[in-house]
């Protein structure tokens, strides 16, 4: 790690997010893993993320997927059928799968070393928070959290009950986003000046990224979907519609993705839904993992027509399509410009052209990504996009979605993770938990 990040990190620690010394941030935690260093793993959260997820651990010959949870007995079918179909596959003549309705009942096993927590967004922090003291080591799926206090109470349990963990931020582990990163860093492109970023439009709300008003029609919840389970911290008023947790047929309609996503309170829309991906790569490639954007503009403000982000080193960064309606990271500096998105990858300047590499592996599946999080689970030490990494992307499309919601611009301060002088926006960090769950964010 280079010292301008350990001195960013150092920053950070003094400030609202307390982190450990870098770069071994986890050395101090116990080895949990059993003494065969196969790393026993349960899921918690068996949609169709977790089966992209699934299918890239355990086809590692060091991991052994032993257990999985989810509110819906449907997909919890789904999940014992697949992993005892693919052990058996292998010759296997037993195979023994344990299931779980909820979540803490799985993180009581003494023998699972590690979980993957792939629940829908409101569920991820009082998720992990548990996880770390039940002392699990953790791939999450990003974004992060929900809210960025969330956030801030997560990064203070990774490092509290000195645990690994590792985003679902794949990009960092794929080589066209490692090299635009690469460049961007050392200098080959000059002084970076500005960079889009854009994060995709969808029919619920086409105009913005933005999350919008949950508006469906109330339906009866399916036989075998606990609601109550589902909603954890968010308000009863949250009601039940299948777009939110698709009805699931055995080996039929097994490719639907919840639509939470789209939807305040359940979600972030696409600024955090893809924007946990592609606003990530910019902060790597900008240098200012563990920090951030000091103001944020919203799209129609003055002469603003794109939700616009200031850095504290003159970089503009703009939410906004630049090459069709893929989403991707455009970097201009004063030599020139890359852009990259999933699988392509273009130059101004042919020295910095790559050849991308096909495959017919879909992109959560493939391994290198879940490889950097087994090693890190053996080894103690931090994977390639430890929780600090995570939260400070997270915070960027959240307070994203704040400067939306609010119509004008804010103020953001990276070190101390704060508005400046802004009680309306700080207001928006994060919402009223449920009675019964706000203490589940006590670290």
């Amino acid at each position: 790690m280079q010292r301008r990040d350990f001195l960013r990190y150092s920053a950070l620690g003094a400030a609202a997010v307390t982190l450990a010394p870098v770069p071994a941030m986890s050395a101090g935690a116990k080895k949990t893993v059993s003494k065969n260093d196969c790393v026993r793993m349960g899921f918690i959260g068996l949609g169709q993320q977790a089966m992209y997820l699934l299918n890239g651990f355990m086809s590692m010959p060091d991991v052994r997927v032993v257990a999985g949870c989810d509110v819906y007995d449907v997909k919890r079918d789904r999940f014992a059928r697949r992993v005892k179909d693919y052990y058996t596959g292998k010759g296997e003549r037993k195979v023994k799968v344990d299931l779980y309705e909820d979540y803490q009942d799985l993180l009581a096993r003494p023998d699972i070393d590690a979980v993957v927590i792939a629940s829908p967004d409101h569920q991820h922090a009082v998720m992990a928070i548990a996880a770390c003291k039940a002392g699990k080591d953790i791939y999450l799926e990003k974004p992060a959290t929900l809210t960025v206090y969330e956030g801030q109470q997560l990064v203070k349990a990774v490092r509290k009950y000195g645990r690994i963990l590792q985003m679902g931020s794949q990009q960092r582990s794929s080589e066209e986003f490692i090299h635009a990163a690469t460049l961007a860093r050392e200098g080959e492109l000059g002084r970076i000046e500005k960079m889009k970023v854009y994060v995709g439009r969808n029919d619920v709300n086409p105009r913005t990224a933005a999350p919008a008003a949950y508006n469906l029609p109330r339906m009866a919840v399916p036989a075998g979907l606990n609601w109550d389970k589902w909603l954890g911290p968010l308000p009863e008023s949250v009601y039940y519609h299948p777009d939110l947790n698709p009805v699931v047929t055995p080996e039929h309609d097994e490719k639907l993705w919840g639509a939470w996503r789209w939807y305040k309170p359940c979600g972030g829309g696409l600024m955090t839904d893809w924007g946990a991906h592609m606003f990530d790569v910019a902060q790597w490639a900008l240098g200012k993992d563990g920090s951030g954007p000091v103001e944020v503009i919203p799209p129609g403000w003055s002469f603003y027509d794109h939700l616009t982000f200031k850095y504290d080193n003159g970089v503009v960064l703009s939410e906004e399509a630049f090459d069709g309606s893929t989403p991707g990271v455009q970097i201009y500096g004063e030599k020139g410009w890359i852009k990259v998105s999933r699988g392509q990858f273009a130059a101004s300047r042919p020295e910095w052209e790559m050849q991308v590499a096909g495959s017919d592996v879909p992109y959560e599946t493939k391994v290198g990504h879940h490889r950097a999080f087994i090693d890190a689970v053996l080894s103690r030490i931090d994977p390639n996009v430890p929780i600090e990494v995570g939260h400070s992307s997270c915070t960027v499309c959240n307070i994203g979605n704040i400067a939306m919601e609010l119509g004008r611009p804010v103020v953001w301060n990276p070190i101390v993770q704060k508005f400046m002088q802004d009680p309306e926006a700080t207001a928006l960090l994060h919402y009223q938990y449920r009675k019964d769950y706000e203490h589940l964010l006590d670290v």
